[in-house]
This record gives C-alpha cells, structure tokens and sequence, in this order.
C-alpha cells in the first residue's frame, strides 16, 4: 500500500512539475500580494517622510509679515500662489495654497481672531501629509499667539485650558505595525489555496477529461490510496507556495521604509517560522477542498470556476479582520481561514502564544481534511461521477 502511494504520488509530481506555464502562472499570480504590498506602502511611506520639504502657495503674503516668517522658520517654503490655484489643486499638481485676506492685519492689531483661508482638497490621499503638516504649524503658531496674548494681560495660560488630557498609548510598535499590515495574513491565505489550484484541478477534472481516470481506477489499488497520493501531491505545491510567499513577504518587509509610517516591523527568521506553522495545516484542507470541488466538476472548465468562486471564501475573514479586529477567543483558532488569520496577526503584533492555538488550528484542518478525502474517495466508486454525467 505504501508502495502503490509513494508511485501515485511520484506520478503526479512529475506530471505537474513538467508543467511550468502553470506553475509560472501561480507563482506570479501569488507572488502578486507582496509586490501590491512593496509598491503601496513605498509610495506610502515617502509621502509622510519627516524630512520632506512642504512647498506652500500663499495670497496675500504681504498681509501677513510674521506669520510668513514664522512658517519659514519652521521650514515651510512659500511661494506666490497660481491665479488658477483651484484647478490647481484639483488636477493634484498644487497640494493646499494659504489665503491671507487683506484685513488680516487689522483683526490681528485689534486683539480678534485674524482668519486665514487653506484650500485644499481631502480626497486627495497623496496631499494628506502636506495637508497635515501646514495645520499643525498653522496650529502651534495660533497657541504660540494665544499664550502671549493671556501673559501681556496677566493672565495665566493655563486658565484657557481647565482640563488637559494627556494620552498615554500602550500599543508597541510591532502592533502599530501588525494593525498596518494586516494585508499579510489574507495574502498568506490566499497562496495557500492558488498554489494547489491547477494540481488538484488537474489530477482529477482534468484527468477525467482526458480519459485517463477510468483505466487509472482499474488497477487493483483502493480508491482511498489514488485520492492521498493526489492530494498529497497537491498539498505539495501549497504548502511551496505557503513557504515562498511567506519569505518574499519578510524580504519585502525589511526593505520597506516603514519607519516613515512611525511604525515597527520585526519579522524574523522566528516570526517567519511561526507564521509559516500557522498557515500550513490550512495546506492541508484547503488542498483537500479543492479535490473534492474537482471531482465534482464535470470538466475542467467547469472545475477551474468553481474553484476560483472558492477563493472569494477566505478573503471574508480577512477583510473583517482588517476593518474591524476582533478579541481572539480560544474557539477562533480551530475555525479554518479564520484562525490561521488570527495567528499570523498576533504573531505580528508580538503576541506571546503558547502551542494551544498551533494545535487547534492543526487538528480542525486534519479531521476537515481526512473527511472530505473519505467523500471524494467514495465519490470515485459512482459511475456518474468517473464518466462525467453527474
């Protein structure tokens, strides 16, 4: 028995190994998630650099001498503002132009509140940081003001302001990180299912469109041993895909300038191993999964749509978990996708976990497993199915 595996095995490896259009094709495609991931949070990050010089437009300069000079002290470079300024803005050449009205002065001399106008545009993701930038110094040169206003009047600044409140935040820089990058754990997911995809397809739609499947379940060897040679050679190709995206992902990772973000990522060659644990045992259903949805097509047209609706699955978890994180319970890590999910976040975010939630993961994913195997196996002795008229 073990011999006539080990045979069924070796076939399907060499079968799908020789290949290489198709597996070109899922590499890239998987591969797909950490350039998305590299590109995004490059552009990202040298939009919110520290160091980035803020160019600002201004109207009406000469209405306003030391609030001028006190943007360019804090390294705000002024220029006269386009008389198209809105268009401008619009368009995405121009990020925000200050307005000075003409009696700005003479507010400012009477004691009142002098207004000042920035025009910006906030669906614009790119004009954020600028946008940001010029408020805070815009703000911090309206307290400065205010405060030197209350102490020539003799009155304390601190009367303005009965209640301070100071934030104390706890959250870690891995976490600030883990909450950033929560993309990863739903692209790890989704390698884990592209790259058994076209192997399970093929092994057993494909080999039924063929012809193949019928004189292949003649030979004197038990239906059960032909389905775990076959997904144990789809189990191969996911758990590859798993390793390699989840390596690229930490290569990536390093190289990112993160830290403009304000964030920390420590991915280790630990984190990496551990993140690799988590989404393995998931190899094994999904692989599982993916036989059984093929043998069920009738061709392999009809198997590669089924599978592909397959995948639209685990990107539910992933997107809930994104847009609003859950408190992990203990039950969480024996659910599939979603507990696989849960690991690799709190492996990110530096959460100290013992081998339970590991353990969970890996025993729901077998017992899932082995049982939707025993399906298929059983699917292989009705005529329908074999012949393709189910």
């Amino acid at each position: 028995m073990r011999a006539l595996l080990t045979a069924v095995f070796r076939k399907e490896m060499k079968d799908h190994l020789r290949d290489r259009r198709s597996i070109l094709s899922v590499v890239g495609g998987a591969l797909v998630g950490p350039l998305v991931f590299a590109v995004m949070f490059s552009v990202v990050a040298s939009w919110n650099r520290k160091d980035k010089p803020v160019e600002l437009p201004v109207v009406g300069r000469a209405h306003a001498p030391s609030l001028m000079a006190y943007l360019e002290r804090t390294g705000v470079t002024l220029s006269e503002a386009p008389s198209d300024y809105e268009s401008r803005i619009q368009a995405g050449t121009v990020d925000a132009v200050l307005i000075i009205p003409e009696d700005y002065g003479k507010d400012f001399a009477a004691g009142h509140a002098a207004k000042v106008q920035l025009v910006v545009d906030n669906s614009r993701t790119k004009a954020r940081a600028t946008i940001k930038r010029v408020q805070a110094v815009l703000n911090q040169y309206s307290g400065t003001l205010g405060t030197q206003r209350l102490l020539a009047r003799g009155v304390s600044p601190e009367l303005a302001m009965p209640v301070r409140v100071e934030e104390v935040d706890l959250a870690t820089p891995e976490r600030l990180a883990a909450s950033i990058l929560n993309m990863i754990p739903l692209f790890l997911v989704i390698a884990c299912f592209m790259g058994g995809l076209n192997v399970a397809i093929d092994t057993m739609a494909g080999e039924r469109e063929r012809g193949s499947l019928e004189p292949l379940l003649l030979n004197p060897v038990r239906r059960g041993t032909l389905v775990v040679g076959k997904w144990l050679a789809t189990t191969v190709f996911a758990c590859t895909m798993v390793v390699g995206v989840t390596a690229v992902f930490v290569a990536v990772a390093k190289r990112v300038p993160l830290q403009d973000l304000g964030v920390k990522v420590s991915l280790d060659a630990l984190t990496a191993l551990g993140m690799m644990a988590a989404v393995l045992p998931l190899a094994l259903l999904a692989s599982a999964v993916q036989m059984l949805v093929a043998t069920f097509a009738r061709s392999y047209k009809e198997a590669q749509t089924y599978l592909q609706l397959l995948m639209m699955l685990p990107m539910v978890p992933g997107m809930v978990l994104a847009l609003s994180p859950i408190q992990s319970q203990p039950w969480m890590y024996s659910v599939p996708v979603l507990g696989q999910e849960l690991l690799v976040s709190e492996l990110m975010r530096g959460e100290a976990l013992g081998v339970m939630p590991f353990v969970l993961g890996l025993v729901s994913c077998v017992v899932l497993a082995a049982a939707l195997l025993a399906v298929t196996a059983r699917m292989l002795g009705d005529e329908r199915i074999v012949f393709g008229r189910s």
